[in-house]
């Protein structure tokens, strides 16, 4: 089965983590290097580029072209619409969902004032002006490499990364894990997902990586974003996990942000497994009565 992917080193790590398991199970792959526009246009930030799945699309065209068994992608990155041809067929067990910091030995509470910090998420430059307003926070593009390297050349003095891209890459560096209260993560943050044709060979085969309780976390912060109406272009975060001993709840957080961080509408709650399909709807709403559905509309 031909897997598709985009080229950049975590996206290609991503792919060969699930080759690894399809082989377990008996399956021969080939992975399929695709360039997308979110991969070509690197002189803007990402908010910028019209339309929805900068990372995606071409894939998704691949996927429907029968040119590709089986599409690759971190989770986030897939809009929450997509072509009826299409399904989300397996989600690998998520990794640590976490922001972290990477600077020269600092936190970010002894960074000094007029730091300069880069993030390409509008989620991440919303509360990261939330909690020190004081910083300088730019734009940063390019692949996890080119990020790492512009900080050790001293363009920043930290940068904003998700903690899953160091794990997935095999990198031992030293960063600070932000407190998920404050730093909310984006829907699907350190989730793989694979893609296939609906009712195909190829969603057959790749449904034993599929893992349960990361499919209905994942569902629940997909829904919420889904009510509100989000985007890239939109500050939002949504995590839930389940908790309790006997794993029948799950706590969802989710909130809403200007990009300055100095508005913003939340929701917390925990919520009953069964029918959280329904509960997470919900919370969307509610999350856009109480000023999400505002913020959201000023932003679009």
């Amino acid at each position: 089965m031909i897997i598709g992917t985009r080229g950049s080193m975590l996206a290609l790590a991503q792919a060969k983590i699930v080759a690894e398991r399809l082989h377990n199970l008996g399956i021969k792959t080939e992975i399929r290097i695709i360039k997308t526009r979110g991969d070509a246009i690197t002189d803007r930030p990402l908010h910028e580029l019209s339309g929805v799945g900068a990372f995606v699309r071409e894939i998704d065209e691949h996927s429907l072209a029968g040119s590709i068994d089986i599409a690759v992608h971190s989770m986030k990155d897939i809009p929450t619409v997509r072509p009826d041809q299409l399904v989300t067929a397996a989600i690998l067990e998520r990794d640590a969902p976490y922001d972290v910091m990477i600077t020269n030995n600092v936190t970010i509470d002894e960074m000094p004032a007029g730091a300069t910090i880069g993030t390409s998420s509008m989620r991440r430059r919303a509360q990261l002006n939330r909690f020190r307003s004081d910083l300088d926070i730019v734009d940063l593009r390019g692949n996890i490499n080119t990020r790492m390297r512009k900080l050790r050349d001293g363009a920043y003095d930290g940068i904003m990364l998700a903690e899953a891209g160091l794990t997935r890459m095999g990198w031992n560096i030293k960063f600070e894990r932000l407190d998920i209260d404050h730093f909310i993560p984006s829907a699907n943050q350190g989730t793989i997902a694979i893609v296939t044709l609906r009712n195909s060979e190829a969603e057959d085969a790749v449904h034993a990586l599929d893992h349960h309780q990361t499919r209905i976390e994942t569902e629940i912060e997909r829904i919420i974003v889904t009510v509100l109406g989000g985007g890239c272009s939109i500050p939002i975060g949504a995590f839930a996990n389940m908790v309790g001993d006997a794993g029948d709840e799950v706590r969802v957080r989710a909130e809403v942000l200007s990009p300055d961080g100095e508005r913003y509408a939340r929701v917390e709650e925990v919520i009953p497994v069964e029918g959280y399909a329904e509960h997470a709807h919900r919370l969307g709403q509610e999350l856009k009565k109480n000023g999400g559905g505002d913020l959201v509309k000023e932003l679009h």
